[in-house]
Order: C-alpha cells, then structure tokens, then sequence
C-alpha cells in the first residue's frame, strides 16, 4: 500500500514535499522521535494517506477500507480522525466533534500525529526507505509478542 503513493502528486501549495510517499515517511520519522515505542501511532503516521492512492475523493474511507483487516482499531480510529485532528489545530472543527475527540484517551496522540502530519511538507528532507520503515514497526511489534 506504501509503494503507489510515490506516484501520487500533491498540490504544491500545500505539500512541497511533493508525492505522497515521501509526506507519509516525513510524518513517520517526526512521530518516531516522539514516541518511538507506539507502535499503533508510528503505523497510522506511516499509513495514515495510503487511500490517496486507491480514491483520491475519500481517502481516509479508501485507507479504512484497505487496512481494515491488516491494524489494531487504535492504529485505525488514529487514521479516521486524522483529518479532523488538523482542523481541530486550525480551529476549524465544530464544537461537538471537539468534544467528542477529546473524550478519547488518545486525543494528545491524535493531536501529536497531526502536528507531526502538518510538520511533515518539506523539500529535501531525509527519510527512511519504506522498508526500513516497516522494519522498524516489526521490531516493535516482536517485542510486544505480536
């Protein structure tokens, strides 16, 4: 699921970045250097745009769908809420959806990951290669017996 979003462009205005990929390991790797243990937060950081690339219209939904059987609910409920999560930083979400996300336990997370999704748009920035990426989540999850 990694691998397509090398190929989706996205508006320069918003992602000099520039594809998808190279977002999606920016927020990985700034998420990593806060909570390098959270295994289900670091996943949904690296995963978190994977539905660009299957339905640009509805990707949170596209990324739901195709992740659904393959992370934990925390690791989705992480990527449903994402999008959201930036408007709460631009203070651009009503009052009732604040309320609600912020009920979660996991709203600082939430929070941590869309900073770090905000932060992760910038040219030239080393990343990791996706599967060292993805290496780095399996070393987690073996610690945790899984």
């Amino acid at each position: 699921l990694l691998a397509p979003l090398e190929h989706v462009r996205q508006d320069p205005r918003r992602h000099p970045e520039g594809d998808a990929l190279c977002h999606s390991l920016q927020v990985f790797e700034l998420a990593r250097a806060q909570q390098p243990y959270d295994e289900e937060l670091l996943t949904a950081a690296l995963l978190h745009d994977v539905g660009k690339a299957i339905d640009r219209r509805d990707h949170v939904a596209a990324a739901l769908d195709a992740l659904a059987d393959h992370v934990t609910e925390r690791t989705l409920w992480f990527i449903e809420h994402h999008v959201t999560a930036l408007a709460i930083r631009d203070g651009t979400v009503g009052a009732r959806s604040l309320r609600r996300l912020e009920a979660s336990p996991d709203f600082e997370d939430l929070m941590l990951l869309a900073e770090c999704d905000r932060r992760g748009r910038r040219r030239g920035v080393r990343v990791p290669e996706p599967e060292d990426a993805l290496d780095y989540l399996r070393e987690l999850a073996s610690h945790h017996g899984e």
